[in-house]
């Protein structure tokens, strides 16, 4: 499956060392107005060679709008967006033609398809992500005239970081810490781990602000559920939390439960989600993600006829995936909340009749 949503959806197109990248976006409403430097600001800060902190591959992710804006505005049909790949290095991959990349998508690709494109991991590339970008870009606009925000950073780096949030200092820091008294430890943590050919996980916390009571839909299209199945589905990704997450499974019910007095709730230890249905809290979701598995130590590995290799892999890669991951966690939380916004209008009749009469 290449699609994404179900009310405001996406396709995505392309690979890591084809001719381009693209998405499709259904769904969108007419009337948006659409700021395309906002849209290749959101690219920017996901695309690759910025600094030492991510690969050197350099791409300039110049996102082109193919269709579904007129004189500055969404017209309400499809919404098609491509940027066209600039600097592959597919000789770098030449090497391991016939080798499965440990912890790649290699083995499982080439023995559910009987083929695989072995240039950077073709469809499974994390160069899809540019895609979410620019779609969660245009989910973004439309959130914005909803004053609903949507915000992430890097809060842990190598188990090195902390759970005080400081967004505005992730805005402007090179690896998008959320943590200012770690972010120096933390930068040296990830260039220790490239100079040694290594590479770290990391977690990302991404908030949504103002978003209103009632999205998701119960009973199996829960948005926690969504969220999850929307994090999950970024390369690298281990593991999603909601809330206090797994710390709740270390407390009692009485100091899990968010209790309410006269002003609301008191605590959001639910991370702003209870049984699936936004509570107009914040909704605060971690996501996991691993070390990059595109390390240039020597491993083991098999081939496609089952031989056994000693490898060593050349070319571009990220030392960590969070930093750069967490704007794609960011895009897609975007992408699922304009979703329940627009399946959340069909919940009341005298709403339905109010707009039709």
């Amino acid at each position: 499956m290449n699609r994404f949503g179900n009310r405001f959806s996406f396709t995505t197109f392309g690979e890591s060392h084809g001719k381009a990248v693209g998405v499709i976006i259904d769904g969108v409403p007419a009337g948006i107005e659409v700021d395309e430097k906002f849209i290749q600001s959101e690219m920017d800060r996901r695309k690759p060679g910025k600094n030492s902190f991510a690969t050197a591959r350099k791409e300039g992710d110049v996102v082109e709008i193919l269709s579904g804006v007129f004189e500055g505005k969404t017209t309400g049909t499809s919404l098609a967006m491509i940027v066209f790949n600039e600097n592959q290095k597919s000789k770098d991959y030449s090497n391991i033609k016939d080798l499965f990349r440990p912890s790649h998508a290699d083995f499982t690709y080439f023995n559910k398809y009987g083929v695989r494109d072995y240039r950077g991991g073709g469809r499974s590339s994390a160069r899809e992500t540019l895609a979410r970008v620019s779609a969660g870009a245009i989910a973004k606009l439309m959130l914005k005239s909803l004053n609903i925000e949507i915000i992430s950073g890097v809060s842990y780096i190598g188990g090195v970081g902390s759970d005080s949030y400081d967004f505005d200092f992730a805005k402007k820091s090179e690896i998008y810490s959320l943590s200012p008294q770690f972010e120096e430890k933390q930068k040296k943590m990830i260039l220790k781990a490239k100079d040694s050919h290594n590479s770290l996980g990391g977690t990302v916390f991404v908030r949504v602000k103002n978003a209103p009571i009632g999205l998701g839909e119960p009973v199996y299209y829960k948005l926690d559920a969504i969220l999850a199945d929307a994090m999950m589905g970024i390369n690298g990704v281990k593991g999603v939390e909601i809330g206090l997450g797994k710390d709740s499974t270390l407390i009692k019910g009485s100091e899990n439960n968010d209790q309410m007095d006269i002003d609301g709730f008191v605590t959001n230890n639910s991370g702003g989600i209870l049984g699936g249905i936004s509570n107009g809290e914040n909704i605060d979701i971690k996501v996991h993600f691993k070390p990059t598995p595109s390390i240039f130590v020597e491993q083991t590995t098999q081939d496609i006829y089952g031989g056994v290799h000693n490898m060593s892999l050349k070319g571009r890669h990220d030392p960590i995936i969070a930093v750069r991951g967490s704007v794609v966690a960011e895009a897609m939380a975007s992408l699922v909340i304009a979703d329940m916004i627009l399946l959340n209008m069909g919940r009341k009749i005298d709403e339905i009749k109010k707009y039709y009469q």
